[in-house]
């Protein structure tokens, strides 16, 4: 796997080496080894996979507060999503700042999410899929969110939203 760091302190999007032969193709998603010479968090605690059924759908900005903040590693496993991750710590060099990124099932990229950051995607196909490794329980009490269509961080989404939850389309607004 190769690792490509952004713009976001200790965020990288991961790019899969893939190992061919005639059957196909074997690769490796998550090394503890690689993911601790980068300093990255190689505590896994739950796997997630979320099924969209349309285009356009928007899930996040999602977070939990401390003692719960976790990591992840997210991939799409099925169709296509824009992928993104919101710096929300406070002594960070880039704090409010994000990046997105195409996940698609071909294109075998992931996207880790360090800890303090928060994290959505939009689907870009119908029927896509994404599959989730967390270093952190989910526990309700510190979820938290930010609306991904706040004006405090101006995230541009590809397309016009079709779906999205009650509860991500009335998180507050940053700062409010």
């Amino acid at each position: 796997m190769k690792l490509s760091k952004t713009k976001l302190d200790g965020a990288f999007i991961i790019e899969l080496e893939k190992s061919e032969d005639q059957r196909g193709f074997f690769s490796n998603v998550w090394d503890k080894k690689i993911f601790q010479k980068n300093n990255l968090n190689t505590d896994i605690t739950e796997l997630n996979i979320a099924y969209n059924k349309k285009k356009g759908t928007v899930r996040g900005l999602h977070y939990q507060s401390p003692p719960y903040e976790g990591a992840k590693l997210v991939r799409c496993t099925r169709g296509s999503i824009w992928d993104v991750v919101l710096d929300l710590r406070p002594n960070s060099k880039t704090f409010k700042e994000w990046y997105g990124v195409e996940l698609r099932y071909d294109n075998y990229k992931a996207n880790y999410v360090p800890e303090g950051c928060a994290h959505g995607y939009q689907t870009l196909e119908d029927n896509s899929e994404v599959f989730y490794l967390n270093s952190q329980i989910y526990n309700l009490d510190s979820e938290k969110g930010i609306k991904y269509s706040d004006p405090a961080f101006n995230i541009s989404f590809p397309l016009d939203v079709t779906e999205i939850s009650k509860k991500d389309s009335s998180w507050k607004l940053f700062g409010s």
